[in-house]
């Protein structure tokens, strides 16, 4: 063999060993999952339901690295560090958006590739059932009778304080804020008689509605929800709003399309997993798959109701 014929023999053989893989050899070995939260949250158990389940779908194990901090923009900032190679992936929610708004870091929804929103947690409108309103039209009509007078019980410059700013935009309406750390402490506080509005969720809240002491005016899905059937929609009462947090799978920045394509068909195919759908119910919260386009749709239409609301959320 001529020196030629062997440096093209030899080229042969390291393109061979260095060509990208393709759509069926994806993926080949575990894909890492970073959790931006800590263990035990809302995040990290239904990421982990995700996790515990994708393999006869995807093929592969799907280990879970926590890495909370900062709002969830450490792990972020990590995941989007690593190489864009389709065996990292990490879980973003409304809260990125937020903190990307309001400066707490640079990151933002498009430095990553959206590949499915998975589950969604619907938010409700809670008032104490002594109020003056039962109903949301209610509710609305003495808000423009007292403006800044309604004390809404939200988390400062997070995503409850998002979701109650998208209420007083969409009807017109000024509440006076007041700052609680968790769900739990402004729902008690609702339920104390100090405060007069909440933003909450039906894990933290049901109980109180059903003895009376809150009342849900309004919730944030896109239809009504099976356990509470009787309370309307923002939608149903006129304003094209979405008010949920809800956790969705992206890679880092130019990860391959196939496998993109690929997580994203098992993703899909899990989304329609009784056992799955029974432990994401069971956890608080509801299924609710959209893929790679309806998902980024979502979360374009989202940033630009939270660019608009930015001086509003700004701490």
């Amino acid at each position: 063999m001529n020196l030629r014929s062997g440096l093209v023999a030899l080229f042969a053989v390291v393109s061979l060993f260095s060509s990208p893989v393709s759509a069926a050899d994806y993926p080949e070995r575990p894909v890492e999952f970073i959790v931006p939260w800590s263990p035990g949250g809302g995040s990290d158990t239904l990421m982990r339901l995700i996790a515990n389940n994708i393999e006869p779908y995807l093929g592969v194990d799907m280990p879970i690295i926590n890495m909370p901090g900062v709002g969830g923009t450490v792990g972020l900032r990590e995941a989007s560090r690593r190489a864009a190679d389709g065996y990292t992936i990490s879980q973003v929610h409304e809260g990125l958006l937020v903190a990307s708004q309001i400066g707490l870091t640079d990151l933002k929804w498009t430095d990553f590739e959206p590949i499915a929103l998975m589950t969604s947690s619907p938010q409700y409108l809670v008032v104490n059932g002594k109020a003056p309103y039962k109903t949301f039209e209610e509710f609305v009509a003495y808000a423009k009778e007292h403006p800044g007078e309604i004390t809404m019980g939200v988390t400062l410059g997070g995503v409850p304080h998002l979701h109650a700013a998208m209420i007083e935009q969409a009807f017109g309406l000024k509440f006076s804020y007041v700052g609680y750390e968790g769900t739990g402490q402004r729902i008690r506080a609702l339920v104390g008689g100090n405060l007069d509005a909440a933003i909450g969720d039906i894990s933290s809240s049901k109980q109180f509605v059903d003895n009376g002491d809150l009342t849900f005016l309004a919730v944030g899905s896109a239809q009504r929800i099976k356990a509470v059937p009787d309370v309307p929609t923002f939608k149903e009462l006129g304003a094209d709003i979405e008010l949920s947090v809800t956790r969705g799978i992206v890679m880092p920045k130019g990860a391959p399309q196939d496998a993109r394509d690929k997580l994203e068909a098992a993703l899909k195919a899990l989304a329609a997993d009784a056992k799955y759908v029974e432990q994401t119910n069971n956890a608080g919260a509801e299924v609710d798959f959209r893929g790679q386009t309806a998902y980024s749709d979502y979360l374009g239409k989202l940033d630009k109701t939270v660019t608009s609301l930015a001086e509003v959320l700004a701490p």
